[in-house]
């Protein structure tokens, strides 16, 4: 049974590949979805799949990658629409 998650994930997010190493680990883990720049600064990410596969990639959205500085994330539950794949926008 598939879950969904919608995020939000504030601090110094753009320009250190967070959307890259996003889609890397939703690749690893199974995870469909997508992650997008937001103008405001934010990354914006949604995730779906197995429910320990998309806890544990909200939970890697909660650190980002090495030089990514998260400082604070919004997290959302929505009903899954068939989502296959990650892509960046």
């Amino acid at each position: 049974m598939a879950v969904r998650r919608h995020v939000w994930v504030s601090g110094r997010v753009h320009g250190v590949g967070y959307r890259a190493s996003c889609s890397y680990r939703a690749d690893q883990l199974g995870v469909a979805g997508w992650a997008r720049n937001l103008a405001d600064g934010r990354v914006e990410v949604v995730l779906e799949g197995e429910p320990e596969a998309v806890e544990a990639l909200v939970e890697w959205c909660r650190r980002g990658p090495r030089h990514a500085r998260v400082t604070g994330i919004d997290v959302v539950g929505e009903a899954p629409d068939g989502a296959t794949g990650f892509s960046v926008r």
